[in-house]
């Protein structure tokens, strides 16, 4: 270095307090106000560093002193790094982002001098004008990058303007390595199994939750997942430790979990997904009748729980509004029939659930076997939800449907088609709303196949 003056900057915190909208993740803004840099511009809630005070305390100090909220440590996790030059004066900053899914208390203005307006805004809808630095921000969050540069020149709006030059550079992480873990889940893991040989990425191409397959010294095999939010891993660990156990070596059994890097350790399964593959019918009707009894097993591993009011219809109301320019003719009135049904049916009965039993979630082994896995979807539900997906497969298949109930061990109720008719419409608008904002063909055209098979039968 040269014998200059040692350079420094300051140090920003951003949060990006996230929450699940109706049509996708949505993010908390506020709009400056008074005299203040950037006023009457939208932004992450935001500040200095105290003298002595680490990232991590100022943005939780940040959140309770404008908004309110209480977040604790151990939920919050670094998203964005931002080298931001602005366009007045000649020093640069550095911005750390921050990203919080889980906090107590309602987010409101607590500093009206500073802030006169304040909401929750869609990741892919942001409010406007909004100051680029803090978008610059956002954009690599939403990329999935780690950091960006962002140096403006004199001259430059202050505000993010679309059909300006955008000096923002997003930086891409170190290039995927398939023997390359995160240092702490390395760590979680090894702590676990003993040394790591080898640790192949076999996550699934959509964003979520990711998953290695990794060997030990020994030869042993596991798997080992991250999950994307506190609430996944909560369900599947719940759901490994007290309902799993009933399903045998049909299901992986949790060796470790870690709640400071939302880890788990599960035991190998052998088998094959027959997600994507032609089955012979005869195997498919077996694995059918299979998924039937495990889902039964399942279902009544645990007392039931009581009666409660089930929001399902009013979720599937909010869904339908995002989904809405995405609908085919009579999609929308079969919705809101369904709706109407739904809300008209005895209340049901929970029971422990898998939660997204599909194709996508089962393993078919070589001596015939069916296995189930991924379970951060499982929670107390009807018994009907765990057939929502499964029944995209019985279309035009009626043996299918009848080999799973055969195993299942019995035939439905009329209540229970009606309600499997109702939660089939409303989980296609689900998929649809979801799929075209997470860019999911897959999951759009499922909601838009099930939505025709309901039309043309003239149900719910």
């Amino acid at each position: 270095m040269s014998g200059s003056a040692r350079h420094t900057v300051p140090v920003d915190v951003h949060l990006i307090l996230r929450r699940d909208g109706l049509t996708g993740p949505e993010v908390l803004l506020s709009r400056r106000a008074g005299p203040v840099y950037a006023t009457g511009l939208w932004h992450l809630p935001s500040g200095h560093l105290d003298p002595g005070e680490d990232m991590v305390a100022a943005v939780i100090r940040e959140a309770r002193e404008e908004t309110g909220v209480l977040i604790a440590v151990e939920d919050v996790t670094a998203a964005v790094t931002v080298h931001h030059r602005p366009p007045r004066g000649t020093g640069s900053r550095i911005g750390v982002f921050f990203e919080v899914r889980r906090w107590s208390g309602l987010p409101r203005v607590r500093e009206p001098d500073r802030c006169d307006g304040m909401g929750w805004y869609p990741l892919g809808a942001l409010a406007e004008p909004m100051v680029a630095y803090c978008r610059a921000g956002l954009d690599a969050y939403r990329a999935g990058l780690p950091a960006a540069v962002h140096f403006q020149q004199p001259g430059d709006l202050i505000e993010f303007a679309p059909d300006a030059v955008d000096p923002t550079r997003l930086l891409a992480g170190p290039s995927a390595d398939a023997m390359e873990l995160p240092c702490l889940l390395r760590e979680f893991a090894e702590r676990t199994v003993g040394p790591i040989t080898e640790a192949v990425d076999v996550s699934w191409a959509r964003p979520g939750s990711r998953v290695w397959r990794i060997t030990g010294s020994g030869g042993g095999t596991w798997y080992l997942k991250r999950h994307r939010a506190v609430g996944f891993h909560t369900r599947e660990v719940a759901a490994y430790r007290m309902w799993a156990p009933t399903l045998g070596h049909h299901a992986p059994r949790l060796i470790a979990a870690d709640t400071a890097t939302r880890a788990v350790v599960i035991t190998a399964l052998a088998g094959r997904s027959p997600h994507g593959m032609v089955l012979d019918p005869a195997v498919e009707v077996r694995v059918q009748r299979e998924l039937g009894r495990l889902a039964a097993a399942l279902h009544h591993c645990a007392p039931d729980e009581p009666v409660s009011p089930d929001p399902a219809s009013g979720k599937a109301l909010r869904h339908l509004e995002a989904a809405r320019p995405h609908l085919a003719d009579g999609d929308e009135e079969l919705v809101l029939a369904a709706a109407r049904t739904y809300d008209g049916l005895p209340r049901p009965e929970l029971v422990p659930t898998h939660g997204d039993l599909q194709y996508r979630n089962v393993l078919l082994a070589d001596d015939g076997e069916v296995r189930l896995f991924d379970f951060e979807r499982s929670e107390y539900a009807t018994r009907t939800r765990d057939m929502v997906r499964l029944s995209d497969t019985w279309a035009g298949r009626p043996e299918l449907r009848a080999a799973f109930l055969g195993g299942y061990g019995r035939p439905l109720t009329p209540t229970e088609v009606l309600r499997l008719d109702c939660e089939a419409a409303f989980d296609s608008v689900s998929g649809i709303a979801y799929g075209h904002s997470h860019h999911d063909p897959e999951v759009v055209e499922r909601g838009r196949r099930t939505l025709r098979r309901l039309r043309a039968a003239r149900r719910p």
